[in-house]
């Protein structure tokens, strides 16, 4: 008997994609069933760095006072990424945008290339904004999972926080880089160790690009080949997840109060007020345009793109009230990790690990050591631009002494850093709450992801190092 078309080839690509396509179910059933609850997952945090304090010498009063002081320490943070969420949400849900959705999602054709589609998406936008992409690819997401039969919501869900992986800290969004290219942005301690660092040593030089593309080309394979074929697919109906329409039409006017909310002349206002006040700032920020990159920026710019795009204030309101549930992970969960955060660097904690990573590096050592190193912490401190603060005085004059390129250090930092974003659910919460799932759904396929993007990172920090040289800090 004739086997059907699409099953005649290769035996050894059959086998290659079979095991790639089991390990993602194993993960994705290892998670499921292992995997704490986010919030969890925080706590457990709490605990492990509070024992580790211990271990080294810290006096429980010390790191339970820390940690507790530092409760509210992400309380702006906290609502900066609360806006993340409305203003995307806003913005992606808006008539013109909403249509652009809707017409990506119907390009892909299945399953397996629905799940591709959103990873390419979601890595090539991370390069110009991480809480875009976010946000946006879990929107696509949902449009996928109403129009592609046999696709793994689980797995695209997945592909959509491949953003966050270590590709969007090489781009236009990366904390580090962006602060060490501004003289008035670092710390003047800090300064007097690395000088400036031009965005032309960071972001900007081959190495970088090389390094991006490789991630991209890598994490996208590695979703297509891992996305659970049709029959073994678990879609958004398996989960009992049912989504309104983001463009749904808003009721009409029926009442002569409620003709302010149907009229676009506020907005009209609105808007215009607030555009020239960015186009001014924009003008006369030392960044340029680049300034829209400082997060309460960037969240102004979506609530007024957002205002813009909705016309009327009622569709504008009635799109912030559909975003509000995605939001309620972020603002429980941020203050617990704010704790962490406490401990590590009100005690003596962060100066233990940085005496013994400087005692333990060679020049030839050094970028895979802050890579490990960064990746390691980045568990347990999730904000890549705080944790640059904390670790930033004891990497680079360990570079200095090693004459290692200060400009690739800081790549090597961006791109490490946040490989534990696969495994930490601190920067999931947002997607998790568009697309109505637990971390233990998605993180199987993201830890698959992981255990690929491991070694290429590491390898590539240190084969690039090995060729940019070394210059002096610019003062």
């Amino acid at each position: 008997m004739t086997k059907p078309a699409h099953d005649q080839r290769p035996a050894a690509e059959s086998i290659k994609i079979g095991r790639l396509e089991r390990s993602g179910l194993q993960f994705a059933e290892w998670s499921e069933k292992w995997f704490p609850d986010a919030f969890i997952f925080a706590l457990i945090g709490i605990v492990v760095v509070f024992v580790f304090g211990l271990i080294i010498g810290e006096s429980p009063a010390k790191l339970a006072v820390e940690g507790g002081k530092s409760f509210w320490v992400l309380a702006p943070f906290t609502m900066q990424m609360a806006m993340i969420i409305i203003g995307g949400y806003v913005v992606a849900s808006s008539p013109p945008v909403y249509w652009l959705i809707q017409k990506l999602a119907g390009m892909p054709k299945t399953g397996r290339g629905a799940v591709a589609f959103v990873a390419a998406f979601a890595l090539l936008s991370s390069l110009v904004s991480w809480g875009f992409s976010l946000i946006f690819s879990g929107l696509l997401v949902r449009e996928l999972s109403k129009r592609v039969a046999g696709m793994d919501y689980r797995a695209a869900g997945a592909a959509a926080y491949l953003g966050l992986g270590p590709v969007w800290t090489l781009g236009l969004s990366s904390s580090a880089a962006l602060m060490m290219a501004t003289k008035s942005t670092i710390p003047p301690k800090l300064f007097a160790i690395s000088g400036l660092i031009p965005l032309t040593q960071t972001l900007f030089i081959w190495p970088t690009f090389i390094m991006a593309a490789v991630l991209i080309a890598v994490s996208v394979a590695i979703a297509y080949w891992s996305a659970p074929s049709p029959d073994r697919a678990k879609t958004a109906g398996d989960f009992g997840i049912k989504f309104e329409p983001a463009g749904a039409e808003i009721e009409s006017q029926k009442k002569p109060g409620e003709w302010l909310e149907h009229t676009p002349i506020l907005t009209l206002l609105i808007v215009s007020l607030l555009a020239w006040y960015l186009v001014d700032l924009f003008r006369n920020s030392p960044t340029g345009i680049r300034a829209v990159l400082d997060l309460n920026n960037y969240n102004l710019l979506f609530l007024t793109t957002g205002l813009l795009l909705h016309w009327r204030p009622k569709r504008f309101v009635r799109a912030v009230t559909q975003s509000i549930p995605a939001t309620g992970g972020v603002l429980i969960q941020f203050p617990f990790y704010a704790v962490i955060f406490g401990m590590i660097v009100g005690t003596g904690l962060a100066k233990w690990l940085a005496d013994l990573f400087v005692l333990f590096t060679t020049p030839r050592s050094f970028p895979i050591f802050v890579a490990l190193y960064s990746a390691t912490l980045g568990v347990f401190i999730p904000s890549g631009g705080s944790k640059w603060i904390i670790e930033a005085p004891y990497v680079l004059m360990a570079a200095v002494r090693h004459q290692v390129n200060l400009g690739w250090v800081v790549q090597i930092y961006n791109a490490s850093e946040a490989l534990p974003n696969m495994l930490n659910p601190f920067w999931m919460l947002p997607l998790l709450g568009i697309l109505r799932l637990k971390a233990r759904d998605l993180v199987g396929f993201s830890v698959l992801q992981l255990l690929f993007q491991i070694p290429v990172v590491i390898f590539l920090c240190w084969l690039f190092a090995q060729y940019i040289p070394f210059t002096p800090p610019a003062m």
